[in-house]
């Protein structure tokens, strides 16, 4: 089999040795022949690599922020702590989160800060973020609805590692299974929604021998954390799912990107690989787990390429799409760690079955709730099922409904009269907003909105790998549009301006962070406009 050319594999090396402290670059450089500039350049583009000093961060998404984590940030500080705010960890469902190196630490209060007396340490086990969702689990928060009941596909049921699912897709055949996946109507569960089966076909028809299936678990979504949870819960799907992919469409090699700050996720997945070799006939694949290193581009499919071969996590021009020139420059199958996880089910009862399970779509989905509700967490329902339906499930909200995000930062804002709106992809595109990973967080009466706005437009400003101007210049831009005006109402000029910038950057922007970067302020000027006005609000 052909292997890929040698790779600088400069982030795992810098991270070996401890991120960017002076003086590695050269040595890294030295000891792999690959340019210092190159080295640097790599390295500084990872937040995790690039400011190795920083040992404690603070979540400032929106999930946690409604939770009070800039005044713990500020509390640090002022306590002579060295901490820095930082974008989503994956564990809104415990706000506050606190990142201590890459250990992801939950529900963080004034008082534990103080307890630590400086010593971070003391801290993690007592709030790891693992041993946490465990404890919540076992309370039952993310029980799968009624109406799945023991159809639910991934959070309830044991861990089944025989190999029974593959057996049964190599006893189809690629022709039948990928007949299976299209009949299924499975759409793409990180954001897009592409037809699965488009992705299976494009590959297994390319002519080069080579390639290659990649897993992107690189959630850093704001609001999203259900990949997490189907990694600690369900590795066994993840890992059959990606064995039924590789055999399907003739590939060897498999990828699997975690997020950097998913530990015991990393574990779980390295054990269920290992018991699955040991339990199948299935030693010629093989699987590589990489560590992402702290890039929220990094979830957009060719910037997670990018990284895999070494380099910045910058998006590539399209087309070629990764089907055809994907890792290495080989046709590539990239699917989302929900997407993947549902595959053993449809080998094993049809591919009709699964589309049953939607109410307006094909398909189960896995919903991520935070902020304002009772029980937020991970909650398997019906593809298609409202707000209210959702928020039932969590417990029921907390407050009178003010706005929701259907998905996260990208999807902007909604008001509280499209709670009955289902949220499938369909019908949240035609509202000019997205089911994205389906990470909805509840905002109440209490928010202020153009607080809320700003956050989001923060966040997607740090997080603009910089490649194409609209997007490196448009998010500083709107963001900056905000802070600038807090005291001040969004005059007619003002709002001119933000049309214009957002026109742009929805053109002419490469990859959907650009795009969707936006649709957070666009969409809380829409809907709720009154609170824009000059009130003095917060930054």
């Amino acid at each position: 089999m052909q292997t890929p050319p040698p790779r600088s594999e400069t982030p795992d090396r810098v991270a070996q040795a401890g991120g960017l402290r002076p003086g590695v670059s050269r040595q890294v450089a030295e000891a792999t022949g690959v340019p210092e500039a190159h080295v640097y350049g790599t390295s500084s583009f990872f937040h995790l690599l690039a400011d190795p000093a920083t040992k404690v961060r603070v979540c400032t998404g929106l999930s946690c922020q409604l939770a009070g984590s800039q005044a713990l940030l500020e509390h640090a500080q002022a306590s002579g702590l060295p901490a820095k705010g930082c974008s989503c960890l994956a564990a809104c469902d415990a706000p506050p989160a606190v990142l201590r190196d890459r250990r992801v630490l939950v529900e963080v209060t004034h008082q534990d800060v103080d307890a630590a007396g400086g010593d971070w340490t003391r801290l993690v086990a007592a709030k790891n973020a693992d041993d946490a969702a465990e404890r919540r689990w076992n309370g039952h928060v993310g029980v799968t609805a009624q109406e799945l009941g023991s159809q639910a596909l991934f959070l309830l049921g044991p861990q089944d590692l025989s190999g029974a699912a593959l057996a049964k897709a190599e006893a189809l055949g690629s022709d039948a299974l990928i007949a299976q996946i299209e009949a299924s109507g499975l759409q793409g569960r990180g954001g897009a929604g592409f037809p699965a089966h488009i992705k299976w076909k494009a590959v297994r028809g390319e002519q080069d021998p080579t390639r290659y299936v990649v897993l992107n678990a690189d959630e850093g979504e704001p609001g999203t954390f259900k990949d997490r949870e189907v990694l600690l819960r369900r590795p066994d799907l993840v890992v059959e799912g990606l064995a039924i992919a590789a055999r399907a469409i003739g590939a060897r090699e498999i990828y699997l990107y975690l997020r950097g700050e998913f530990e015991l996720p990393w574990l779980r997945v390295e054990q269920a690989i290992t018991q699955f070799q040991t339990n199948t006939d299935c030693h010629d694949l093989h699987f590589h787990l990489h560590a992402g290193h702290g890039a929220y581009i990094c979830g957009e499919e060719t910037a997670l390429l990018e990284a895999l071969e070494g380099k910045r996590g910058m998006p590539r021009l399209k087309p070629p799409f990764p089907t055809q020139v994907g890792l290495w420059g080989k046709p590539t199958l990239i699917h989302n760690v929900e997407t993947i996880a549902c595959i053993p089910s449809i080998v094993h009862r049809g591919g009709e079955w699964f589309r049953g399970l939607g109410r307006t779509e094909a398909g189960s989905k896995l919903y991520c709730i935070s902020g304002h509700v009772v029980q937020p967490g991970t909650y398997e329902l019906p593809l298609g099922v409202c707000l209210d339906e959702l928020v039932e499930a969590a417990g029921g909200y907390v407050g009178e409904l003010k706005a929701f995000s259907p998905g996260g930062a990208s999807s902007g804002f909604l008001p509280a009269d499209q709670r009955k709106l289902p949220l499938d992809y369909g019908h949240l595109a035609k509202a000019g907003s997205m089911l994205g990973s389906a990470g909805v967080v509840v905002l109440n009466q209490s928010v202020d909105m153009r607080t809320a706005a700003l956050e989001q437009l923060r966040f997607f400003a740090d997080e603009s790998c910089g490649q194409c101007a609209p997007c490196r210049i448009g998010t500083r831009f709107l963001k900056e549009a905000v802070e600038r005006r807090i005291q001040q109402s969004l005059g007619s000029e003002a709002l001119e301006q933000v049309a214009e910038a957002a026109w742009q950057m929805n053109e002419g922007s490469i990859c959907g962070l650009g795009q969707a970067a936006p649709l957070p302020l666009t969409s809380a000027l829409r809907y709720f406009p009154q609170d824009f006005q000059a009130t003095g609000s917060p930054s």
